[in-house]
């Protein structure tokens, strides 16, 4: 069992583990309505951010796998976070699957970085977990994360309002 992220390195980004280093950037990340449109659709407060940074980083301990920092390769700032994760969200499509997830700033959008680290991700999860599968949920009407799921070999297979409104259910079978 992973206990700590392994860092990943892409062509042009390094999924490494959280640092305090990265708290304000992260804020203001999830502060911008850009970035938040499709995930939870308001900005977040600093303590909301803080507390959901803090929870990213705890997955791994807990359940073995969980979220990365997306750094760029050439500075290591922070430009995105994801990866795996169980968030207990009450969707009985998402119990016991790791669930995928991705978000990157408003300003590096657009460039394909999104596929380029979860497909390192995803296939750090072939190799290392069990699951048979990993699912992952995106608001109706979110083109470009469909587009990502599509390139990654997420499926649609449902969807769901026990979030308080509608979100679609994507799978991704192992070796996707």
């Amino acid at each position: 069992m992973f206990t700590t992220p392994p860092t990943l390195e892409t062509e042009r980004l390094r999924l490494r583990p959280h640092r305090l280093s990265d708290k304000d950037v992260h804020i203001a990340m999830w502060a911008d309505t850009r970035v938040t449109r499709f995930i939870g659709g308001e900005p977040r407060a600093p303590d909301v951010s803080w507390g959901k940074f803090l929870s990213s980083a705890g997955l791994w301990p807990v359940m073995g796998f969980g979220y990365w920092v997306f750094a760029d390769k050439a500075s290591d700032k922070l430009i995105g976070q994801g990866g795996l994760s169980y968030f207990c969200r009450g969707i009985p499509e998402l119990e016991d699957v790791p669930e995928a997830g991705w978000a990157f700033d408003a300003d590096h959008w657009g460039s394909g970085l999104a596929t380029e680290a979860m497909g390192a991700a995803l296939g750090w999860a072939d190799e290392c977990l069990d699951a048979l599968e990993v699912r992952c949920i995106i608001d109706p009407g979110h083109v470009a994360s469909e587009k990502v799921a599509a390139k990654l070999g997420f499926r649609r297979i449902g969807e769901s309002d026990a979030l308080g409104n509608v979100v679609t259910i994507y799978s991704r079978p192992k070796g996707g």
